[in-house]
């Protein structure tokens, strides 16, 4: 802070030194040209009273009077004395001027240059003071202030803008931070609760020498808690990778993989009394082929688990937009957008087995950000949700 304000100290102050520098030099420079002619016009317009070098004394009864030029100097001893006498005065009475000229000029330089150094210190300052804001802002930050903010009373300009990009800045850092903290409390609340169910099915069902149908349906419960456990590691695995970014892209046919993981699920869609119906037309984005799959996949298996028994599933591919939309319970449209975020349901600590944990559309979120594309959702009226990816169109 204090380098970069003595290195705007010295650019300004040396800039205002420099024009003083030049302004005198430049009425130094008309002076001295139109001094010498001044003088000798004033001199030979105006009788002189004493006697000079060169010249005799000059007698008369009358008051000096003005005489007409070219006979100023009437009564010189020699010829050409008058121009030499009229001309010795004049220099001596420019460079008496011009000396005087001079002095002024320097003391007057003088303080000037250091009227000009203080002005540049405390123009610098106050063209600053911002930058010293934000940059003691930034070295006390912490998870417990993210929520303070500049907000810098300042007219349109450069640091008003850097300031409010600042706090646009804190406002992003703060809600991913939120983010992440909720992110890492579900998660940790998810893991504990299959702990603790398998914990205490095998404390619990396996006390007292069970009987073997006991043991068999404890088995199951086990096998099923630590299923869903894998689910949620997988899924948080996926997540970190598509926060990665995607190292390689290759040409994906989505059509195609709608149609093999529509054929995959009719099996479950069957059992829940749910009708899947596509209408695919060619569409090749590029992207990761896996997560993309993983991506059709959690969202048409979240509108057949999230259906009623009789509802109907439309999957629409064309026009570089994947669409997903499901009958099923009425949805808040409020609380649409925060389905996307990790752990969010529609209705909290209800899901069927084998739906996951909360992870399915922001799953999808996430692999659409990977890909350059946007997911967005929409409640329907009836009931259900609406779920659209829009993909960039390719060159």
């Amino acid at each position: 802070m204090t380098s970069e304000r003595g290195r705007l100290t010295a650019l300004y102050g040396g800039l205002l030194v420099l024009a003083g520098v030049l302004l005198i030099s430049l009425i130094y420079l008309l002076v001295r040209d139109a001094l010498y002619s001044s003088i000798s016009s004033a001199i030979t317009t105006v009788a002189p009273t004493s006697g000079l070098t060169g010249v005799q004394e000059w007698q008369t009864s009358a008051p000096a009077q003005p005489v007409v030029p070219g006979y100023a100097l009437a009564g010189v001893a020699e010829p050409g004395a008058e121009y030499a006498a009229t001309r010795r005065l004049s220099t001596a009475a420019e460079d008496a001027a011009l000396d005087s000229l001079l002095a002024v000029s320097g003391v007057a330089l003088a303080l000037f240059s250091t009227a000009s150094m203080a002005l540049a210190w405390w123009m610098a300052g106050r063209v600053l003071r911002p930058v010293g804001v934000i940059t003691a802002r930034a070295r006390r930050l912490s998870g417990e202030n993210l929520h303070e903010r500049l907000a810098l009373k300042a007219p349109p300009g450069e640091l008003k803008e850097l300031a409010d990009t600042f706090d646009g800045m804190l406002d992003r850092i703060e809600q991913l931070v939120s983010a992440q903290q909720r992110f890492a409390a579900n998660a940790a609340h998810e893991l504990r609760t299959s702990l603790a169910v398998q914990r205490a099915a095998a404390e619990i069902g396996l006390a007292d020498e069970p009987s073997p149908q006991k043991v068999s349906r404890i088995r199951e419960k086990l096998i099923e808690t630590a299923g869903e456990s894998e689910q949620l590691i997988e899924g948080l695995l996926l997540l970190a990778v598509c926060d990665q970014g995607i190292q390689r892209r290759e040409p994906a046919a989505l059509d195609t993989t709608v149609t093999t993981v529509a054929a995959a699920l009719q099996e479950e869609a069957e059992r829940r009394d749910v009708t899947v119906e596509t209408a695919v037309k060619p569409l090749t984005v590029q992207g990761d082929t896996v997560l993309l799959d993983h991506l059709v996949h959690n969202l048409v298996a979240n509108a057949i688990r999230h259906n009623h028994p009789g509802g109907t599933v439309r999957v629409r591919v064309g026009a570089n937009t994947l669409q997903v939309t499901n009958t099923g319970p009425v949805v808040a449209p409020k609380s649409v957008p925060r389905l996307f975020e990790p752990f969010r349901r529609a209705k909290e600590r209800r899901h069927a087995p084998g739906e996951g944990v909360g992870l399915g559309l922001s799953i999808v979120a996430s692999i659409a950000r990977a890909h350059g594309a946007t997911a967005a959702a929409t409640a329907n009226t009836g009931g259900g949700l609406t779920v659209r990816v829009t993909f960039r169109r390719s060159p």
